[in-house]
């Protein structure tokens, strides 16, 4: 429930003087729906005006200049500009225009008239221009401003007309009760909420747009805190719900003879945490984190079978239907041999098979299912339902998530949670995103495991690099061949992957698969099947492919143009292979020669050829970037901040985390005054409708 001093912040977008139908949806757009929305909206960059002359004009700069109109110069002929020559006491201004109506600047602009010109300088032949300048009267001299700030803009709505919103919702802002400790603003030497949102749209110089200036530092920590105090409510709320207890049994001890090879200390670790969330009578909520290849479906099988031993159900959910067959064909074996019957269920599931296994769930018949997105739609019915795993968690919503959970019967007590995530995050950035849940890391890998020789090479020998996988293959290798992120287009990186996989159809003299993101879901599964079977020897895909299928076979990874990669991206796309007993490789070839590889290209592929070791990677990746989107942030499911940078301010959201642990310590129901004024900033910064990571 949002407090009441909040609603003219939360009133809708429309209610803005100036919002008019027309450009309702573009102001929806850029910002949002709602007045907050166009409040938060900071400006990029400024517009810094500076008194000159015809003499002491500086390209490049941003000009004010007071002349007397001499003359409009008409082209005659089309194409062009329209010029009109200006003079002061030191020489010529000209003003250009391309296009537009002699008759309008010959109006704005009559011969012998002083006007006030503001422009960015350019310089042609040594005459002082200005492209499409502003005009004043020298009467209107007080509207210029020295600094005007500059805001994201969209076709038909221009930064003007937006800074002139913000302006608008910037005088519908109440004044708000503090929220923060006294003692820590005065540490960070920052200014209250009111004055620290009027400097953002009101800076006077180019530090005061960058983050750490004090202003953004107050507002990013507003925003941070608001995130970590919504997180660690979802996380009091989960230890306070009655969990199911669960404990290992005949089955488990079953299982885990039954697996090939003995558990890492990681993994054994991690079992332990779990089976000790598993008994305590309290909800569990645990994220899995280990790197590609480290074990988590072995841990994931010991608490399926635990769930079954204590004679409750459990449920593993994949994102794609190939990778949930095969953790169905991997664990349903084993798990039916330990006396836990398992099913799978799938959106392609024929309606007898789909009817037989529904029925085998609601009687309780199944122990674990095992699935897609199927397992929550409305018709699956559990018995008794105690935990779910989710797979790639991050390949799903929040809602799907508590859809899932919401199948347990309450009153066995809520569901049990473990999710999993293959893509190491640094310490710093676990918060933002999993900052409610119980971290398990696993950094060994199963013994077994052979390490994957990396080379890079300039892209000039990818002659040389087909010549060896066509030996390989000959030999029963498979092998994938990831394209280049061509542009930000996806019908371009297509057609460089159907001209690639046409190339090495004709070099390599064997059947190539091709899988992409424009494919349907189907045809694209059905191709990556034919790969996994050992069908196709070798798979070129496209970036946006889902590759996170088990091959052991495929000992061969090509990623043309690695160099366009981020560092993260590249080691999920490595250990795609390694995953048997067989040597592999993996071929990075960037493009350029030596001379054309950046800096920061550069330390990523040598990070690559390094190390595998994902922690390290993930840490090197965060380090390398320093701001934007980190590990691909945006594309799994991490907020997305309007004031706040994980990476630039770490040390903020540290010391949010334990600012919030401390509030709701001292007051879970934020009774006391900094309690209802925290309530406020909860409230201001309640991004539920359009952030994935707080519902």
């Amino acid at each position: 429930m949002r407090p009441q001093i909040l609603f003219p912040l939360f009133a809708e977008v429309s209610s803005l003087k100036g919002v008019g139908p027309k450009i309702l949806p573009l102001v929806q757009k850029l910002a949002g729906p709602l007045v907050r929305d166009v409040l938060f909206l900071s400006p990029s960059s400024l517009i810094v005006r500076r008194p000159m002359t015809a003499v002491t004009a500086v390209e490049g700069q941003v000009g004010i200049f007071e002349v007397m109109i001499d003359r409009l110069i008409v082209p005659g002929k089309p194409g062009v500009p329209i010029k009109v020559r200006a003079s002061d006491d030191t020489g010529f201004v000209h003003m250009i225009w391309f296009g537009g109506s002699a008759q309008h600047i010959d109006r704005l602009l009559p011969k012998g008239q002083k006007r006030l010109v503001t422009g960015k300088v350019e310089r042609y032949l040594a005459e002082v221009q200005i492209v499409h300048p502003d005009i004043y009267t020298p009467e209107q001299a007080g509207e210029i401003a020295a600094v005007e700030p500059v805001y994201p803009a969209t076709q038909g709505l221009s930064s003007r007309v937006v800074r002139k919103l913000v302006q608008t919702a910037l005088a519908h802002a109440p004044d708000l009760p503090e929220w923060q400790d006294p003692a820590w603003l005065a540490k960070n030497r920052w200014p209250g909420w009111r004055a620290a949102i009027e400097t953002l749209h009101a800076p006077t110089c180019e530090p005061e747009l960058e983050p750490d200036a004090p202003a953004r530092q107050r507002l990013a920590y507003d925003e941070l805190l608001a995130h970590q105090l919504a997180l660690a409510r979802r996380r009091r709320a989960r230890q306070i719900t009655p969990g199911p207890r669960i404990a290992p049994g005949e089955a488990s001890a079953h299982l885990l003879a039954a697996l090939p090879f003995d558990l890492t200390g990681a993994q054994t670790q991690a079992v332990a945490e779990i089976r000790r969330d598993l008994a305590s009578g309290e909800q569990m909520g645990r994220l899995l984190q280990g790197d590609v290849g480290s074990g988590k479906t072995a841990v994931a099988a010991l608490a399926l079978a635990d769930a079954a031993a204590s004679g409750f159900q459990a449920a593993l959910m994949a994102p794609t239907e190939i990778l949930a067959r095969q953790h169905w064909q991997r664990l349903a074996p084993m798990l039916e041999a330990a006396g836990v019957p398992t099913i799978l269920l799938t959106g392609r599931d024929t309606p007898a098979e789909r009817r037989t296994r529904l029925a085998a769930l609601a009687s309780g018949e199944a122990k674990v299912a095992i699935g897609t997105h199927a397992l929550f739609q409305d018709a699956v019915r559990f018995d008794r339902l105690a935990l779910a795993v989710i797979d790639e968690q991050h390949r799903f919503g929040v809602n799907e998530r508590q859809r899932l959970q919401a199948k347990g019967d309450p009153r066995t007590g809520g569901v049990h949670l473990l999710t999993m995530s293959a893509t190491p995050i640094p310490r710093t950035l676990e918060l933002t995103q999993y900052g409610e849940l119980e971290v398990s890391r696993l950094t060994e890998k199963p013994p077994g495991r052979t390490p994957v020789t990396t080379a890079v090479l300039p892209l000039a020998r990818i002659g040389e690099v087909a010549k060896r996988l066509k030996a390989a293959i000959d030999s029963g290798a498979q092998a994938y061949w990831i394209c280049p992120l061509v542009a930000e287009s996806e019908a371009i990186d297509l057609a460089a992957a159907e001209a690639r996989a046409a190339d090495l159809r004709r070099i390599l003299k064997v059947e190539v698969g091709l899988a992409h993101g424009q494919m349907p879901g189907p045809e694209r599964e059905a191709v990556m099947a034919d790969f996994a079977d050992g069908r196709i020897p070798l798979l070129v895909a496209t970036t946006v492919v889902e590759v996170g299928v088990d091959v052991p076979n495929a000992t061969i990874m090509v990623i043309e143009h690695a160099d366009r990669f981020g560092l993260a991206q590249l080691h999920q796309l490595r250990g795609r292979v390694g995953r048997g007993a067989k040597a592999s490789a993996c071929i990075l070839l960037y493009g350029g020669g030596d001379d054309g590889l950046g800096e920061t290209a550069r330390l990523r592929l040598e990070t690559l050829r390094r190390t595998e070791d994902g922690f390290e990677i993930a840490e090197e990746d965060f380090r390398l970037r320093g701001g934007g989107d980190p590990l691909g942030l945006k594309q799994s499911g991490f907020p997305a901040y309007r004031f706040a940078d994980p990476i630039r301010h770490r040390s903020l959201l540290l010391a949010a985390a334990d600012d919030a642990r401390l509030v709701l310590g001292r007051d879970p129901d934020l009774t006391s005054p900094r309690g209802e004024a925290v309530q406020v900033l909860e409230a201001l910064f309640d991004w539920r409708n359009d952030r994935p990571g707080i519902d």
